[in-house]
């Protein structure tokens, strides 16, 4: 492909690229204030001259095909930089502004992230925040989503991420539960109570700890199991036993002395640990709406890490 035809496509690029981006013909034309056919007919065209299908047309979504994402990342590149142009020159609205997609998993969207979205909201008021809350693994690109927030050690290949916190799991009961059952010196005395546990695969009733250099399993056995973090927080505060818990789902019970921690001179081993992150693809420019957000996340986690050390 010639320079000039390359030049005459850079339109085509950009409305493509925003076509990903809405995820929708009708929703890009409102944005760029024209009509969905003349959107359709500069995909098409765009489709044409690359002789590849980029978009994967439904009744209801469009689906980038194979070929459409790469072809996506590089378009989205040459906005990026032409935004970067625009704002070399101080002609760039700076201003916070657009929706934002974030993907979560469930019981962080619950107690660690949505606690914070209604002052980010007040804070940013041309911001909108979508956020999704799914356990399963969503790609950035595939599932239009801007930003993705996953517990893992590190950026997996292809994201760029910030670290926001360390999630770290704990045993909890109430002191009600404690008075009546006693309370477990060592691991291997959960066996004698009921524990109330995640319940998806078999491993989830065989807790792990360790303490310097002992370690300790115990297959423990309760009369309720639950995949949902506030349901076993709800469990146990009923008394039903002693549950593991997420530190963030349980903060507030222990702040309050409706539960104790359990086994505190032992390190609870359990699945769903590690490190927090925000996750973006690679890009030397980020919007300022989701610069924004990771920023303000960010120093709302540090504030609360350094209260809990307090």
């Amino acid at each position: 492909m010639s320079t000039n035809n390359t030049i005459t496509l850079l339109r085509e690029m950009a409305i493509f690229a925003k076509v990903v981006e809405t995820g929708s013909f009708s929703e890009t034309a409102r944005q760029l204030a024209a009509t969905p056919s003349a959107i359709s007919r500069s995909v098409a065209k765009l489709e044409k001259a690359l002789g590849t299908r980029l978009l994967q047309r439904t009744t209801r979504k469009l689906r980038l095909s194979d070929s459409g994402q790469e072809i996506y990342k590089r378009c989205l590149e040459m906005v990026n930089a032409a935004q970067e142009v625009m704002a070399v020159s101080g002609a760039i609205n700076h201003e916070p502004q657009g929706i934002i997609r974030v993907s979560v998993p469930k019981a962080v969207g619950r107690f660690v992230i949505h606690p914070h979205i209604p002052a980010f909201l007040a804070q940013y008021p041309k911001v909108d925040v979508n956020l999704r809350l799914d356990d399963r693994y969503v790609d950035l690109i595939d599932d239009q989503i801007d930003l993705a927030i996953r517990i893992t050690d590190q950026p997996p290949p292809g994201h760029m991420g910030r670290r926001l916190l360390n999630i770290w799991h704990m045993l909890c009961a109430t002191p009600e539960y404690l008075a009546q059952h006693g309370i477990p010196q060592h691991p291997h005395d959960l066996k004698n109570h009921g524990c109330i546990y995640l319940g998806e695969e078999p491993g989830d009733s065989r807790w792990k700890f360790s303490q310097g250099n002992k370690i300790a399993t115990v297959n423990i056995h309760g009369r309720y199991a639950a995949n949902h973090t506030e349901v076993r927080l709800d469990a146990v505060l009923q008394h039903i036993g002693i549950g593991s818990l997420p530190y963030f789902t349980a903060k507030p019970a222990l702040q309050q002395g409706r539960l104790v921690q359990v086994l505190p001179d032992w390190n609870f081993k359990a699945n769903y640990t590690g490190e927090l992150w925000i996750l973006y693809p690679p890009t030397r420019h980020l919007p300022p709406k989701l610069s924004v957000f990771i920023e303000f996340l960010a120093q709302c986690l540090r504030k609360e890490a350094i209260s809990d050390k307090v």
